[in-house]
């Protein structure tokens, strides 16, 4: 249970100061990778337009990722071989994303809508949803999330602790929190720059008009049609602040986590 409650709290704590931090950086990717185009979507204005929904959200969806990661890894450690050890990181990390996404999704929906609409406040973005589309309005892009954060975490959280272990071995002793944060830079800028494509559709999707094709949720769909009308640089459209995001936020979020959780055990 101490376990359980320290993966709680510094999960927590890590997802808020991650989210907030970087939170410019992930306002630009969302308008580089709207349907309308930057400028369109509000440019360098408003670069804090839907940090409240960000604010709200970001502790309970750490939390809730990190507790199933730390219990469904501590569960399937037991008789497991070493050779098996990245499944068990690969199976943690894939249900940890499920149940985080659940309080994910809502929050991200109205984020995104924000930022690409910086003149609308984020209570309003959040009623006009609820009012046009009901609840599974806030869910849209719920199928599209999970296909994008579970190929993630299968690149990212194997990646971090096999590089964890490695650092390790050659020292001779535990990594500390910091060295922990670097694994993590470099682990979520590699899984960041292999799965753009699948972000691209998944704001794609949160950011279409009720009643398009793109607002039914088909994946493969909205990448057929963004190959279509624009290509690989479509494909990847904002990579580079994906990337530059997701390795700053990767050593600030696995650092963190590493650096409360021993605090708290």
């Amino acid at each position: 249970p101490r376990e359980s409650w320290a993966a709680l709290a510094a999960g927590g704590v890590a997802g808020v100061c991650v989210d907030l931090i970087l939170f410019p950086l992930d306002t630009v990717k969302t308008r580089l990778q709207s349907p309308q185009g930057f400028r369109k979507a509000g440019g360098f204005r408003g670069i804090y337009a839907g940090v409240p929904s960000t604010a709200i959200g970001s502790f309970p969806n750490a939390a809730a990722f990190f507790i199933t990661y730390e219990n469904v890894k501590s569960m399937l450690h037991h008789g497991s071989t070493s050779y098996l050890t990245p499944a068990t990181h690969m199976v943690a990390a894939s249900l940890g994303e499920v149940v985080a996404c659940l309080i994910r999704v809502p929050s991200e929906v109205v984020k995104q809508r924000a930022q690409v609409s910086p003149s609308s406040s984020t209570l309003r973005i959040l009623s006009h949803t609820l009012y046009h589309e009901g609840v599974q309005g806030l869910y849209r892009g719920y199928k599209s999330t999970v296909l994008r954060e579970i190929p993630f975490s299968l690149v990212q959280f194997p990646l971090w602790e096999s590089l964890k272990d490695l650092w390790s071995w050659k020292q001779g002793h535990v990594v500390d929190s910091w060295q922990s944060a670097v694994c993590g830079a470099f682990a979520g800028g590699f899984a960041a720059a292999v799965t753009t494509p699948l972000d691209v559709a998944k704001t794609r999707i949160m950011l279409a008009k009720a009643g398009s094709s793109n607002a039914s949720g088909n994946v493969l769909a909205a990448l057929g049609g963004i190959w279509r009308t624009q290509g690989l640089s479509g494909l990847f459209a904002g990579v580079v602040p994906r990337m530059a995001a997701i390795s700053l936020g990767g050593f600030i979020f696995l650092g963190t986590y590493e650096k409360t959780r021993q605090l708290l055990l």
